[in-house]
């Protein structure tokens, strides 16, 4: 066996007897929690053109897609992206790792937290409770105004179902439209460069979510960190600031970028998310 498996094995010795310790349990997750689901994380420009070729056929970068600016000037081409989007998240089934957690942490006597940055709503597709979710950049399966006339958030509904055109990556009409105005309808999810993003409802998690933190006082808490890497680094620095401030062990686990803060009490996985977790709760 090599040294790099040995540090393996010992790493998930580790892992697995702080989890064997925990009274409740923070489970922080980024895109790569979504792979093993089939779902892509857009890794790079090369990545994107990976999952959605006809962006490299126009040259045009996630940042340049993922834009607010698209629904005001081509509501059309702005749908034909997040429309793709909400169909793939729809029909693709969460992988076995969701429920391992979930029936984990269902034993723990303080339950269990989500925070993640996925907007898929994968965490309450495996059966994890809505109020113990913070999407931190919004969900997918909800809209808004363009113009968040009302402040309002409603669920996508039938307006999800679109006709979308993949050689061009345009959505035909109808496109889904605010209930109050009939106004455009945008994903209520926070783009790049977005102003006019409804955090209404992340804002209602938010407080649910320090709320159980404070709760849990100085019980044992362990937060599992799953494929969240430094390119958007918001799931990480999370992590990393619980830690610090209730004295918990990070278990990051990541297969590119599985540093930990403090070595001395943090572990470091660097493995995929399903592998890890069959290895630590199977």
């Amino acid at each position: 066996m090599s040294r790099s498996a040995d540090n393996t094995t010992a790493a998930i010795e580790a892992a697995w007897q702080k989890l064997a310790e925990a009274e409740a349990l923070l489970i922080t997750a980024g895109a790569g929690m979504g792979v093993d689901s089939g779902l892509p994380d857009f890794r790079g420009t090369r990545g994107f053109w990976k999952a959605y070729p006809p962006y490299e056929r126009l040259g045009l970068e996630f940042m340049s897609v993922a834009n607010p600016q698209n629904f005001t000037d081509d509501p059309a081409f702005g749908w034909g992206f997040y429309g793709h989007r909400y169909q793939l998240y729809r029909d693709t089934q969460p992988h076995a790792g969701f429920e391992m957690l979930r029936a984990f942490g269902e034993r723990l006597p303080c339950d269990t937290f989500v925070y993640t940055s996925n907007v898929d709503g994968h965490f309450e597709k495996a059966g994890f409770r809505p109020e113990q979710v913070v999407e931190c950049h919004g969900s997918i399966n909800h809209l808004q105004c363009l113009s968040d006339c009302q402040q309002r958030i409603w669920e996508v509904g039938d307006a999800g179902n679109l006709v979308i055109d993949h050689q061009t990556m345009r959505a035909q009409q109808p496109l889904p439209t605010c209930p109050d105005c009939g106004g455009i309808a945008r994903p209520a999810i926070l783009m790049f460069g977005d102003w006019g993003w409804n955090g209404a409802r992340t804002d209602t998690q938010e407080k649910l979510y320090h709320s159980w933190l404070r709760d849990l006082g100085d019980r044992r808490l362990v937060i599992v960190e799953l494929g969240a890497g430094k390119a958007v680094p918001t799931v990480r620095m999370q992590s990393e600031s619980v830690a610090s401030w209730k004295n918990a062990c990070l278990i990051r686990i990541n297969p590119r970028e599985p540093e930990v803060p403090d070595p001395n009490n943090d572990v470091a996985l660097p493995l995929g998310a399903l592998d890890a977790l069959e290895k630590l709760l199977r």
